[in-house]
């Protein structure tokens, strides 16, 4: 029986460790049949050329910036050369200066406020952009991002990446407004905490974590075999009149108040 991905073939930005969301995401796509490329940054080379031992026909892509309009167009022009077209685009990219989540919010210099949208929202935008030729080639295609609850609600701790998770949504919404007459989807997982390397240098990110597993409806964590299982839904054409959204994928966690602990303490 194929896949739910075969024949379809698929860029994967932000590839960096086997602990990642990127490799999690690109093992279930693999498991259902796509072919791969992936972006990664250049102090990554090492692991992510390790990592593509297990995927055949992967092509790898230097991408230091993903904001940065002539690093895109080369990843492109390679990636054209190589792939007859594009099915889907996987946008696992996000960063803040370690400053931002070490000082207050409201001490967030405009530099680093810079730094955390360019690298963690526009990307987005970029990467989407330079795809579209590759999409209408095969007929359109499907987007999805990687974002967080703390885009929506505050989550203490996440500070500015809150702030640009909020703006990558919205772009997202933009994008799938636009591109839906092409046939192109932009979609969004929300994911619940996941213990990534980057994850760990969000301040109080372990208590966050056990928290959301205590109180989580279904009270258990995720992990990165379901945002990859989310994924596919949303790239394969099981998914193909979903659009605009953002799927949360978190044991329910976002649909909660107050807490049974909570309301259990103020008694």
């Amino acid at each position: 029986m194929p896949g739910l991905l075969e024949g379809k073939l698929g860029l994967i930005a932000g590839l960096s460790n086997k602990y990642g969301v990127a490799w999690g995401i690109a093992q279930a796509c693999l498991r259902e049949g796509a072919r791969l490329a992936f972006t990664h940054q250049s102090r990554y080379a090492d692991q992510a050329a390790e990592l593509l031992a297990g995927a055949p026909g992967a092509v790898l892509l230097p991408l230091d910036e993903a904001s940065d309009a002539g690093q895109v167009a080369r990843v492109y022009e390679r990636l054209g050369a190589e792939f007859d077209g594009l099915d889907f685009l996987v946008h696992s990219i996000a960063y803040a200066p370690p400053a931002t989540f070490a000082n207050r919010f409201a001490d967030t210099s405009l530099e680093d406020f810079h730094v955390a949208m360019d690298s963690s929202a526009y990307s987005l935008l970029a990467l989407t952009r330079g795809a579209e030729p590759l999409f209408r080639k095969r007929g359109g295609g499907s987007v999805v991002a990687m974002t967080y609850y703390g885009g929506e609600k505050v989550v203490l701790g996440y500070k500015v990446m809150g702030v640009a998770k909020a703006t990558l949504d919205s772009i997202g919404r933009y994008l799938a407004a636009e591109l839906g007459p092409d046939n192109i989807r932009v979609n969004l997982l929300s994911l619940g905490p996941l213990r990534t390397m980057s994850a760990r240098g969000i301040p109080g990110f372990m208590g966050m974590k056990k928290v959301s597993a205590q109180t989580a409806p279904l009270r258990r964590d995720i992990d990165a075999e379901d945002a990859g299982n989310a994924t596919v839904f949303l790239c394969s054409d099981l998914g193909r009149n979903v659009t605009g959204e953002i799927l949360h994928v978190d044991s329910g966690y976002n649909v909660l108040g107050f807490w049974e602990s909570a309301l259990g303490e103020a008694k």
